[in-house]
């Protein structure tokens, strides 16, 4: 594990998408990929990379899967995770859409459906994973409690959950979503997180520095041979604070 602090958003988005594109020259073609206000940043630092080098950076072959999707919403509801993709990413880069995976929050049995992903993810290999931190240290939106060992599954989502995305979220918010599971998660070649303010820093804290325990999802993470953090300042508060977890943990460069 490998922890990077920056001074900012700006910073940990441009830190992020380089790795992306690190790990695209080194022959990843399969990403696995999130949601959320702190992965705008990486997206549009990302398309600004594109853009600029298409030829030396040709995603055509990529292929995309999404950690997860609201249950009863539609892909073209501004508040789904698809047109979250759609308006920061899939729209400004060439890649086709047959090629962009996302669960469908619509699917008449949602077990089937959950399923039907769960072998697509298998099938695919994820190459790079890259993850947001709740603050009750949810990753994909698997809540405190899930077991590790959990694949792709409906979730009801908890008060916390709802409480932290609604302010973002156009209308009525749903109450339960679908999600990659932890062992979906871990199976991903390289994982990054990205994490970004105080109100993240205890969950950053107890993931990294903290026993695993179901009850921090992320500290599931602590098992992959694989994860780099990408922290500011303010999500880093605690990690700095703690002498010990500076010589546990490899604090590798402030940006």
């Amino acid at each position: 594990m490998k922890v990077y602090i920056t001074d900012d958003l700006l910073s940990a988005g441009e830190l992020s998408a380089q790795w992306i594109i690190e790990a695209h020259q080194a022959g990843a073609r399969r990403f696995g990929l999130a949601t959320g206000q702190t992965m705008i940043p990486v997206y549009r630092a990302l398309v600004d990379r594109i853009r600029a080098e298409p030829s030396r950076l040709d995603v055509t072959a990529w292929e995309t899967f999404n950690l997860d999707e609201y249950v009863g919403i539609s892909p073209d509801h501004p508040g789904s995770f698809r047109h979250f993709m759609e308006e920061h990413l899939f729209s400004h880069i060439n890649l086709e859409r047959s090629r962009t995976h996302v669960l469908n929050g619509q699917a008449p049995d949602l077990e089937a459906e959950c399923w039907r992903y769960e072998n697509e993810i298998e099938r695919a290999r994820l190459e790079f994973q890259l993850l947001g931190i709740g603050m009750n240290g949810h990753i994909g939106f698997n809540e405190p409690g899930t077991p590790w060992n959990s694949r792709t599954h409906k979730v009801h989502l908890s008060e916390e959950t709802l409480e932290q995305n609604r302010p973002s979220f156009p209308g009525e918010m749903p109450r339960a979503a679908l999600t990659m599971g932890i062992a979906s998660i871990l199976r991903a070649e390289t994982i990054v997180v990205v994490a970004i303010g105080a109100s993240k820093a205890n969950a950053v804290l107890q993931a990294i520095t903290g026993r695993p325990d179901v009850l921090c999802p992320a500290s599931a993470l602590q098992q992959h041979r694989s994860v780099r953090y990408v922290l500011d300042r303010a999500a880093a508060k605690g990690l700095l604070a703690s002498a010990e977890s500076l010589r546990q943990h490899e604090i590798i460069s402030e940006f």
